[in-house]
C-alpha cells in the first residue's frame, strides 16, 4: 500500500479532532460573550460551561482516548511495512465509525447509540491490532 493510502485515513481522522476543537472554541466563546458563562466560573477548570459546548468538549476529549491506539498501530504498522489492504480497509471503517459517534455525541448524545458506535470501533481496532501483533509475530 501506498504511504498515502495508508495515512489518509488518519488524516481524515485529525480533521475530526480539529473540526471538534474548533467547534468547541467557538461554543465556549459564544457562550462568554453571551454572558451564559462568566470566566470567573470557569477561569480554574470548572466544569461549568453550558451543556451544548460541554457535549462538544466531551466529545473532542474522547479523541485522545481510543483513537490513540489507531494512531499507534499506524505508526508502528507503516515503517515496518505491514500497512497493507486489510489495515487501510479497516482503518477507514474505523474513522467511519468515529465519524458517527462524534455525530451522535454532538446532536443527539442517544448514549445507546453513541455506544453501540463505540463498541462498533473498539471491535474494528482491536482486530486490526490482533492482525497487526499475528502478522509481526507469527509473519503470516
Amino acid at each position: 500500500m501506498s504511504i498515502q493510502m495508508v495515512l489518509l485515513p488518519v488524516f481524515v481522522q485529525v480533521g475530526l479532532t480539529f473540526a471538534l476543537l474548533i467547534a468547541m472554541a467557538m461554543g465556549r466563546r459564544r457562550a462568554l460573550v453571551s454572558g451564559e458563562t462568566k470566566s470567573r466560573d470557569i477561569a480554574l477548570g470548572e466544569p461549568n460551561w453550558p451543556k451544548g459546548a460541554t457535549q462538544i468538549a466531551n466529545c473532542y476529549r474522547n479523541q485522545f482516548e481510543l483513537p490513540v491506539l489507531f494512531y499507534a498501530l499506524i505508526a508502528l504498522a507503516l515503517p515496518l511495512r505491514h500497512a497493507d489492504l486489510f489495515i487501510v480497509l479497516m482503518s477507514w471503517v474505523f474513522v467511519v465509525t468515529r465519524f458517527a459517534h462524534a455525530g451522535i455525541f454532538v446532536s443527539s448524545n442517544n448514549l445507546g447509540r453513541r455506544s453501540t458506535i463505540w463498541l462498533a470501533g473498539v471491535l474494528v481496532l482491536l482486530a486490526m491490532w490482533i492482525y497487526f501483533a499475528l502478522k509481526m509475530l507469527l509473519l503470516i
